[in-house]
C-alpha cells in the first residue's frame, strides 16, 4: 500500500511540475477569441505620433524619448485595451489594430524597465512558457493577456498572412524595422509589401548572394509552415520582395537571431 501511495504522489508531483512548463505551451495551439461587442475601429493617430516622433528612417527607437512621453502611449493602449476588435470590423482593420497593439504593447514593456541590453533579459528562458512574451501584463477587454497571446493565438491563427513577420517587432535588432508610422487599413497592403521589401533587402538581416547557399534571417527558420501555404516556399517569398534573387532550390542556412535591444544609438 504505501508503495502504491508513494507511486501515486510521485505521478502526481510529476503532473504539476510538467503543467508548471507543458500545460502554459498547450495554450498556444489554441486559437484565442476576443471580441468587444461595441467595439468601433480605432483611431490610430495617436500611435502614428509617437513612431513618427520616436523611431526614425531605420526602425530604431528612442527609448528615453519614449519613457517621456508614456502617458500618451498608455493612452493610446488604453483605447486599444476598451477596443477589441469584432465582427462588424474589416479585416484590414482587425490586422492593422492587432500589429499595432503588438508593437505598441513591446514598447511600453521595454519602457518600464529601460535601460537595458536585451528585452530577453525581462524574463525566463523556456519558450513560450516563462519569456517575457508570455507574462499577460496585456489589457484586452477585461481580461489579462500576453504577447505571444497577440502574436501566436489570434494574429498567427487567424490570418492566413505571412508578411505579419515583417511587420511585428519584438524590440531586438535582428527584428524587422519599426515602422515609423502605423498601420492603417486603408493602406496595409502597401505597408506590408514596403515592409517585407525592405526586410528581405536588408544586407544586415539577409544576405542573399551566392544565390545557392544564401544566408538569410532565423525568422524564416522560426515559422517555415507561415511561408509554406500552398505551393509558397521561403524562397519564393524572398524572391517576391529580393532585388537580388535566389535559386528556387536554394540551401538555406540561417542567421544568428541579434537579441540586442533595437535603440538610437549615439
Amino acid at each position: 500500500m504505501r508503495v502504491l501511495i508513494r507511486q501515486a504522489v510521485f505521478g502526481l508531483l510529476l503532473s504539476a511540475a510538467a503543467c508548471q512548463t507543458g500545460c502554459a505551451y498547450v495554450r498556444y495551439f489554441t486559437p484565442l477569441t476576443l471580441t468587444s461587442k461595441n467595439s468601433r475601429p480605432v483611431n490610430h493617430a495617436p500611435w502614428d505620433a509617437l513612431l513618427k516622433k520616436h523611431v526614425d528612417a531605420q526602425g530604431m527607437v528612442n527609448y528615453t524619448a519614449f519613457q517621456a512621453d508614456s502617458t500618451a502611449l498608455n493612452t493610446y493602449l488604453v483605447t486599444l485595451s476598451d477596443n477589441v476588435p469584432n465582427n462588424t470590423w474589416s479585416e484590414q482593420e482587425r490586422l492593422a489594430y492587432w500589429l499595432n497593439a503588438y508593437n505598441a504593447f513591446t514598447i511600453q514593456r521595454v519602457i518600464r524597465a529601460y535601460p537595458l541590453k536585451s528585452i530577453r533579459d525581462l524574463g525566463g528562458s523556456l519558450t513560450l512558457v516563462n519569456t517575457v512574451w508570455d507574462q499577460p501584463f496585456i489589457r484586452l477587454g477585461n481580461e489579462k493577456h500576453t504577447l505571444n497571446d497577440i502574436e501566436q493565438r489570434i494574429i498567427r491563427k487567424k490570418f492566413e498572412e505571412p508578411r505579419i513577420h515583417f511587420a511585428l517587432v519584438c524590440a531586438a535588432m535582428s527584428c524587422p524595422r519599426l515602422r515609423n508610422e502605423a498601420y492603417i487599413a486603408s493602406r496595409l497592403n502597401e505597408q506590408l509589401d514596403d515592409q517585407a521589401t525592405n526586410f528581405i533587402n536588408d544586407p544586415t538581416k539577409n544576405k542573399l548572394t551566392p544565390a545557392d547557399k544564401p544566408e538569410v534571417s532565423s525568422i524564416f527558420n522560426f515559422y517555415p509552415r507561415d511561408f509554406a501555404q500552398g505551393d509558397n516556399t521561403i524562397q519564393k517569398t524572398i524572391n517576391r520582395y529580393a532585388t537580388q534573387k535566389i535559386n528556387p532550390d536554394a540551401t538555406l542556412s540561417y542567421l544568428t537571431y541579434d537579441w540586442s535591444v533595437n535603440e538610437q544609438r549615439k
